[in-house]
């Protein structure tokens, strides 16, 4: 019941990477089948980081007033929506709205899947099983990126209701997040969960008392308030949060991941063939770095795949460079290539995934959802303004962009020296006392 929880709760992350991957292999004949300019295509691919900036702030509430599994029938319902908007769309209009409803179940997917993983998972498979979301995430991707380059930009958005549907019948057979039966005092619901989750045979007695527990000591702690984040003791975990957030997107990622089709035909590369091996290779690398997070370190894989982004950056420049100047154009296709690459290996995994494990151990329990909301919100603050301006900024220098994107990831770099801590072997008190120290 737990592995069947988790494949169908992560039909929401497979719906996740499907909205961010639709924008790329589409940008061409959707402008063309619907006159739409580029600033309206650069609204557009934005729409959906500033929905999922909404879902992100509602979805916590949400999820605790609904429930877990009433959160992602809601998301759902926003997918469908969203989707068939874009597929009858006639114009920009219907774009927008069907990008800004998927975006909106988007950000509740990216709260909520996690965690309700986290909640039903046994000790010994929570970190595995936790991981499998991002996994998804990357696959929906990669299959939006795969097919979007054979099938028509409607047809493309009908696949998005596979996952959708997979996910509203395969809730009725899976239980609630006993953890939040237990915090909304439905006991006997709670247990008989709990007991579905692990067996009939199995004795819940022990795991059943932890978790109780678990609850009123959460309802003991006093209620934190967003001022309070910023007294002197939580100060120096918010910048951490919040710096890594920031850097995350600045360095371009997410202009690139939703547009980097446009930037191969830019450096006159043919992007179906790169765009098929581009998201072929994102799976591997994913699932590489999940289980390198407790091998490695947080800090050592930050500071690699900073450096392998400003790497990315510098390579693309140069290839803009020499196509603007027509030197060497040859080159162009190979440095263009290899730059996006590069970026794929790290903005796929360790520049992606570790600012999260980092997030979840940097701050006392006691206050942990509300500097994880801020995070989540800044995080997709910026992922919109940077897939906003991508188009505008490559229009106005293609190599003055990637110039700017490789300074900022430089600056990631000494942030990272400065202020991030490494918290491999380390336990949540043992960190949180390093840092306020």
């Amino acid at each position: 019941m737990v592995y069947l929880s988790t494949i169908v709760s992560v039909c929401g992350s497979f719906e996740f990477g499907s909205w961010a991957g639709f924008s790329s292999p589409t940008q061409a004949e959707i402008m063309k089948d619907l006159s739409v300019t580029i600033e309206e295509y650069s609204v557009f691919g934005s729409l959906l980081t500033f929905g999922a900036m909404i879902g992100a702030i509602t979805s916590g509430p949400m999820a605790d007033s609904i429930g877990r599994k009433g959160a992602m029938r809601t998301a759902t319902g926003f997918s469908v929506a969203g989707w068939l908007a874009i597929y009858f769309a006639k114009g920009a209009l219907s774009l927008d709205i069907g990008r800004l409803a998927t975006g909106y179940g988007m950000g509740i997917f990216s709260y909520v899947v996690p965690v309700f993983i986290a909640e039903i998972a046994p000790k010994n498979l929570r970190g595995a099983l936790t991981a499998v979301n991002q996994l998804l995430i990357c696959t929906g991707l990669s299959v939006s990126f795969i097919i979007g380059t054979v099938i028509t930009w409607r047809t493309l958005a009908l696949t998005g209701f596979v996952p959708s549907a997979i996910l509203l019948v395969g809730l009725f057979f899976i239980p609630e997040s006993p953890r939040w039966l237990a915090k909304i005092g439905h006991e006997k619901e709670f247990e008989a969960a709990l007991q579905n989750l692990r067996g009939k045979d199995s004795d819940i007695l022990m795991e059943a008392a932890e978790i109780l527990d678990y609850i009123e000591t959460l309802e003991r702690l006093p209620k934190t308030k967003m001022l309070d984040l910023f007294q002197g003791r939580h100060l120096r975990s918010v910048i951490i949060g919040v710096g890594l957030m920031f850097f995350q997107h600045f360095g371009g990622i997410s202009g690139i991941c939703f547009y980097f089709s446009n930037i191969f035909e830019s450096a006159g590369v043919s992007s179906s063939t790169r765009t098929i091996v581009y998201a072929i290779l994102q799976l591997p690398i994913t699932a590489h770095c999940t289980t390198m997070i407790d091998k490695a370190g947080r800090k050592p894989q930050i500071l690699l795949s900073s450096t392998g982004l400003v790497l990315s950056c510098i390579l693309s420049w140069i290839a803009f460079y020499l196509k603007d100047h027509n030197l060497a154009p040859s080159s162009v296709p190979i440095l263009s290539v290899a730059g996006i690459l590069v970026n794929l290996k790290n903005t796929s995994s360790d520049s992606y995934i570790v600012p999260w494990v980092v997030m979840s151990e940097i701050f006392p329990i006691s206050i942990k959802g509300v500097p994880g909301s801020l995070a989540t919100l800044v995080n997709w603050f910026c992922g919109w303004a940077v897939t906003y301006s991508f188009n505008s900024l490559t229009g106005w220098s293609s190599s003055g962009t990637f110039m700017l994107y490789a300074a900022i990831c430089a600056l990631g770099i000494l942030f990272v020296v400065a202020m991030v801590p490494e918290n491999k072997g380390k336990g949540l008190k043992q960190i949180q006392a390093e840092i306020n120290a």
